[in-house]
This record gives structure tokens, sequence and C-alpha cells, in this order.
């Protein structure tokens, strides 16, 4: 977007921009969402900026009525696979607070020095500020939403003392923490050892993606409905436990946050894989206008607005539950995942009814074997690519963009390229993958696009119209929002039990159908 672009945007109070960069006023001193109900200011008075980060180290700070914090996510991290969107998502998930600037550099290949450069060109401000200002963000959130302790929740949002935390807070806020607290609503509830917090997101919304994590869910490790999903969950400094309800029947249609157990250290990370998980920080909007260009899926954009992607919440579990899910069907996946989830081992903080752990490459690569059934090549190539994880001789994650993704996964027996596109949607979060060779693509298409013909035969002028391209590239970069539509589509006859035919074999061999 042009400053002009932007400033029509916050001229309108568009909400749908709020996140995606921010207003800095030179005349109040402040930063401000693009909806903030503030008069808009004078287009020479206004600088905008891509990062809150960035509008801090040029001396502004958080308005205090519209709270720029309190907002969604860019998407803008998932749709660059730059090294700037490759760095993000590992600020996102905590990596500086855990290897500090020098292993962020390394994990992306360039040194410290280049990484500051490239950043500060790129988003206007360097890691370390970048870092600080998701510290702030968490700090804020937790401040106005529990009843942590100043300190705990200081070293949780990352600080490294209560005095940077202090400081840190009354230069972005204006406010200290305890200024900030009093201020908060509605208050938080007393007596609760859980942390509970609203997870902001741009609407509409589609539910649908609970029942995607609900169908797929292992018993003691997961469980979900249509309007919940809870599991554990591995983080660096120990197990977690946590649990996301949508009320659509309440004032705004709340997406709630509960976590059992969490050690604070890995409180970021945690809040940041959850917003991946349920694509919290995408442009819905945006999204479906490019969708509902194509003709084959419009009727489904108009049915099913604001449909999301599912994440990953840990890259290595994903790719074992793609290895595992090929050539068999959703139900046969979870029979051989709950098999091998028997090799893991029990969740140190247990609750609700989750006991276990998704087991690690290593448990997996020692005793997986033993308790997997089917192709005796398919048990050998998860158990070859499960120690070269455990052996750090395959390491990817948030921070790989596609290219590296599958220079280091397509080298794997067992693993072609749709196995790279499934996880570049899942873990990178890559909006613009299409799987060409998936059935149930295949057959959504069949679907919807004869729902689609059969609808504007009635019309005049349709015949002879443009024929669309098999592979949707008219809705880039959108295509991986196109298949989760296919997908749907292609489950509803299933679901109505007409079933849906066949599985989809990519060039290496490899099937699809049951990772949906």
């Amino acid at each position: 977007m042009d400053f002009w672009q932007r400033y029509r945007a916050i001229d309108a109070r568009d909400t749908r921009f709020d996140g995606q960069f921010y207003t800095a006023v030179r005349t109040t001193g402040i930063y401000c969402r693009p909806s903030c109900p503030a008069r808009t200011p004078k287009p020479a008075n206004v600088t905008f900026y891509e990062t809150s980060a960035a509008a801090h180290d040029a001396g502004y700070r958080a308005c205090k009525r519209c709270l720029p914090e309190a907002v969604p996510g860019t998407p803008a991290w998932n749709l660059r696979q730059d090294v700037a969107g490759r760095a993000m998502r590992l600020i996102n998930d905590g990596v500086i607070n855990r290897d500090g600037v020098e292993g962020l550099a390394a994990r992306l290949g360039y040194s410290s020095r280049q990484l500051n450069r490239i950043l500060s060109q790129e988003l206007g401000a360097g890691p370390l500020s970048l870092a600080r200002a998701g510290r702030a963000q968490t700090a804020r959130t937790l401040l106005v939403s529990t009843s942590m302790k100043l300190a705990d929740i200081a070293f949780a949002a990352g600080f490294s003392s209560v005095r940077q935390f202090n400081d840190t807070m009354l230069e972005v806020f204006d406010m200290t923490p305890t200024a900030l607290r009093a201020a908060r609503h509605p208050k938080a509830p007393a007596g609760s050892t859980a942390i509970t917090l609203r997870l902001p997101y741009r609407e509409p919304f589609d539910p649908g993606i609970f029942t995607f994590l609900a169908v797929r869910a292992l018993p003691g490790i997961e469980t979900g409905t249509a309007a919940s999903y809870a599991r554990t969950l591995r983080l660096p400094h120990g197990d977690a436990r946590f649990r996301v309800d949508y009320d659509d029947g309440a004032p705004g249609r709340p997406l709630t946050l509960t976590i059992g157990a969490v050690d604070l250290r890995d409180l970021p990370a945690l809040l940041s894989r959850v917003r991946r998980l349920f694509d919290l920080d995408a442009d819905p909007v945006a999204i479906d206008s490019a969708l509902a260009g194509d003709g084959r899926l419009a009727a489904a954009v108009a049915s099913t607005p604001g449909i999301r992607m599912p994440g990953a919440l840990d890259p290595a579990e994903m790719l074992v539950r793609a290895m595992i899910g090929q050539q068999v069907t959703v139900a046969a996946a979870r029979t051989a995942l709950t098999q091998l989830a028997a090799v893991g081992r029990p969740s140190q903080s247990p609750g609700d009814g989750l006991d276990g752990m998704f087991p690690t490459a290593a448990e997996i690569a020692a005793d997986g074997h033993a308790v997997l059934r089917g192709p005796r090549k398919r048990t050998e190539a998860l158990r070859a690519a499960a120690s070269a994880l455990a052996e750090g001789r395959l390491d990817f994650g948030y921070g790989d963009d596609l290219a590296s993704l599958g220079a280091k996964l397509l080298p794997l027996a067992g693993v072609g390229p749709w196995t790279v596109g499934y996880l570049a949607m899942r873990v990178l979060g890559a909006p613009d993958v299409f799987l060409a060779n998936d059935a149930a693509v295949r057959n959504g298409i069949k679907a919807l696009s004869g729902a689609a013909h059969g609808a504007a035969d009635a019309e005049p002028g349709f015949h002879g119209a443009a024929v669309p391209s098999p592979d949707f590239r008219e809705v880039s970069p959108w295509r991986s929002y196109a298949t989760m539509h296919l997908w749907r589509a292609a489950a509803r006859p299933a679901a109505a039990g007409t079933g849906t035919a066949g599985t989809s074999t990519t060039g290496s061999g490899t099937t699809e159908k049951a990772n949906r």
C-alpha cells in the first residue's frame, strides 16, 4: 500500500488494516491503529510504519484511546518468504528471548550485523526493537487480562528484569504497569490459577477449523468439538496445556484461550503458536474478495466466509502426521497416530482428561516401529526421518522459506512435492500453495465446478467465457485458501454418506488424503 491508500484507510477507520500498519502523528507524538476513533490527522503530520517497533524507535508512544497493540498481527509475515518475514516468524516464536540475536541470525544464515541492517531497512527497526515491541504487547495483554503478579508478567513476557519491564511499559504506553492494570476492562477473574486471554482476530471467522482439528485429535493428547479445541504441547522449557473456545452467540464472538499449564518463559511462544494454529492474523476480507472472483469458488466463499488455514504447533510433529497420513483415510491415520502415541511419555502437567504427550522424534526412532502397522517402506521412512530429527541432521521450522523447506525435506524417503507443499501450508503459513495432485482437491474442483456451471448456464453471456486455469492462478496469492474450500467441498458428499473416491498420489509415490 502507498501513502494515500493507507491514508484513505485511516480516514475510513477501516478495522481490516489494524495491525497491518501503524499511524504516527507528529503533532501529538503518538501512534495509532488505522481504525482509531480520534479525528483524522492532516496528511502532512502523518508517518506510516510497518511495525509498532519502528514507531517506538522513532520516539512515538502508543495511543491510550485505540490501544494499537491490542489487535491481530499482520498477515505479511506469512505472505513474505524473504528474510524479514522469516525473521518475524521466529521472533514471534520467542527465538530472541531464548537464543538472542546471534541465535536468530544463525538460524537465518546471516551475521547479526547483516540481519540488523536488513530488518532496519525492511521494517524500520532492528531485531532487538522488534522483540521488545512483542514483549510489551504480551505484557500489556497479561496486565489487562489476568491477575498475575507484575514480576511474573515481566519474566513471562520475556523481559530480563522487572526494571526493564517497568521502563519499557512507561516508554511505550506512557503508563506504569500498575496504571495499565488499573484501567483494564473487564476485570480479570480472581482465584483462578489458569491464564485466560481473548485472542483478537479479523472478522469474518469460520469456526470450521475446530472441526478440522477435532476429527484428527488423538485421545489423551488432544480433544475437540465444533467450537473448542484443547491439547498438551511440548515447548522449549517444559510441557504446556491449553484450550481455545469460540462463542458465536456472545457479543464480539470471542475466541478465548485458557492456559491450564505453562512455564512462564514459554508463554510468548505458546501465544504465537496458538495464533498460527488458528490463522488469526489472516485478512479474510482480502482473501474472500480474491477467491470470490473465481466462479468456481464464489458460492463456497459466500456460504463459508472467513475460512482459515490450520497451522502447526510443532513442525516435527506435523512432518510425522503427514508421513503417517499418506495413502490412508483420515480415520485410519488417526488410528495409526493413536498407536504411535503410546511410545510418548506422560504429560508433566496433566489435566482436563489430557495426560499424554505426542512422542518426540527420539522416542519414535527408538520405539515407533514396534507399534506402527502398515507398509514396511512407510515405517522405515518414518523411522529414518525421526532419526534425522533426533540427531539434528534435519532441522526445519517457522524460519524456513519454500525453497529451504523443499531442500531439507525432499531428500527424505517417503517425502514428495505434495508433502512439502502441505507442510508449507501448515508450518510456514504459506498462502499460495496449490496441491494439484491431491484427490480431494480434484474432487472439490468437480463438485464446485458442477455447481458453478449449473448456476451460470442460466445467465446470458456465460457460454464462451474464458476457461479458468486448472491451478487456480487467478486467485494467487491465496491459493492455499482455495485449497481449504476445495477440501471442504470434497468432504460434503462423504458427510452425506456418498463418499469420495480414491486417494491421490504425487510423483514420489506419497499420498495426501488423510492429512486434510
